[in-house]
């Protein structure tokens, strides 16, 4: 297909990222961060809601349509909307690929049917409040996203060798993708990483993200509730990768 060299580039950049800059300390979040995502927990506890999220991307990562079909109606019936639920489907297609993302929006088409059919009508939920800028102004956008959720601004010798893995980084994944509002930043670090903790081998990869969930106001205890769900849910290798990194984090 005439775009598979891009789409993969855009999911080894958002893996390669993270691994590269997992060492740099944290920094405050900007004041360019939009009032949602300054909107940080303190509890110990996921919402329903949030336990969802984690089943559903481990379930898409490695395909599990029978485990993603009762995480969505789990996720739906727990809150989720309609909108959101794409949104976080779409997300991870930089994470795990074009192709188990389309599968999953296929699979969440037939779950939502066939909840309208049992006279179940669930939310849709809003769109991005705005449009996602566009040239340098998505660039800017997109670049002060990746410095809050990474806690530095992201440089290194990888991106002096390979500087447009950063560009697609900043202008597509922070820009297009995380400056879209209509899920919060903490609702992205719970899907990132349950989709990661069910890819073996990205263990660099998941520490960066459980550390960025816990710049984004998710906190340890909610973490090791995460861990439980996957395992509650049979991801028994996922929750000790969950464990492994959130002990390597602190």
């Amino acid at each position: 297909m005439k775009n598979t060299t891009h789409v993969k580039t855009l999911a080894a950049a958002a893996l390669l990222m993270f691994s590269a800059n997992q060492a740099l300390a944290a920094a405050p979040v900007t004041s360019g961060a939009s009032e949602m995502q300054e909107q940080h927990t303190t509890a110990d506890t996921l919402t329903a809601r949030q336990q969802a999220i984690p089943l559903i991307a481990a379930s898409m990562a490695v395909g599990n349509m029978k485990k993603l079909n009762a995480a969505l109606n789990q996720g739906l019936d727990a809150g989720l909307t309609v909108n959101e639920t794409k949104e976080i489907l779409v997300q991870l297609y930089a994470y795990t690929g074009f192709p188990r993302s389309l599968n999953a929006l296929g699979e969440l088409m037939k779950v939502v049917d066939a909840r309208k059919a049992r006279g179940i009508n669930d939310a849709q939920g809003k769109e991005p409040s705005a449009p996602v800028p566009v040239g340098d102004d998505l660039r800017r956008v997109g670049t002060a996203n990746q410095t809050t959720i990474s806690g530095a601004p992201v440089q290194g010798a990888l991106f002096d060798f390979a500087p447009v893995i950063n560009q697609f980084l900043q202008t597509h994944l922070f820009g297009d993708i995380f400056a879209r509002d209509n899920l919060d930043w903490q609702s992205r670090e719970l899907a990132t990483v349950g989709a990661l903790v069910s890819m073996p081998g990205v263990e660099s990869q998941l520490l960066a993200h459980v550390k960025a969930s816990l710049r984004v106001g998710l906190s340890a205890g909610q973490l090791r509730q995460l861990a439980q769900a996957l395992r509650s849910n049979g991801d028994v290798d996922a929750a000790a990768r969950v464990e492994r990194a959130l002990a390597e984090a602190k």
